[in-house]
């Protein structure tokens, strides 16, 4: 005879009365998510170079890969936008960025809906690599002057990262999906 299971293992899956999930938690999570990931320069961080991953950018992609069709295609306009008040990098240069990230996962999703956790980690390690370096090419024509070597480390870093930003992302979509009592 097997042990008996918890009570709240028992109860997945299960159909209940009167409980289904937040409409307003499962919007606004992955919107939140990501904005709280583009704090991410308020940290007090002290470097010498660009080592922080772009943390904002890496959750974004995670959340697209994960549920496609969560976010709207313009939604890298807005989210971007907020990236660009806190990131530091020329106004605009975000929206541009993850606007095109978008369209560009998006093309990817409809060409090749099936993958695994490698493949997506391949696509988001050239999403993110691209990201940065068009990132720093942009903030050297609004006057910097930085050599392309610089931001290596951070693509490196940024790239090891992703799977604990797709672990972040799952943890959340799982939270945003809880079934709780409804009126």
């Amino acid at each position: 005879m097997a042990p008996p299971l918890p009570s709240l293992l028992r109860e997945i899956g299960k159909r209940q009365i009167n409980r289904a999930p937040s409409p307003i938690l499962a919007m606004s999570v992955p919107w939140l998510l990501v904005m709280l990931g583009s704090l991410h320069p308020t940290w007090p961080v002290i470097a010498s170079a660009p080592v922080m991953p772009p943390i904002g950018f890496l959750l974004l992609v995670a959340w697209q890969q994960l549920r496609p069709g969560l976010f709207p295609v313009w939604a890298g306009l807005p989210l971007g936008l907020f990236d660009d008040l806190y990131s530091g990098q020329p106004f605009g240069s975000a929206v541009v960025l993850w606007s095109a990230a978008m369209l560009g996962l998006d093309f990817i999703e409809h060409r090749f809906p099936w993958r695994g956790f490698l493949l997506n980690w391949l696509e988001a390690s050239g999403f993110i690599a691209a990201y940065l370096f068009l990132s720093l090419q942009i903030a050297n024509l609004g006057g910097g002057a930085t050599p392309l070597v610089t931001v290596v480390p951070q693509v490196v870093l940024a790239v090891l990262a992703y799977p604990i930003a797709a672990w972040i992302v799952g943890g959340a979509d799982r939270f945003r999906l809880i079934k709780i009592r409804e009126i």
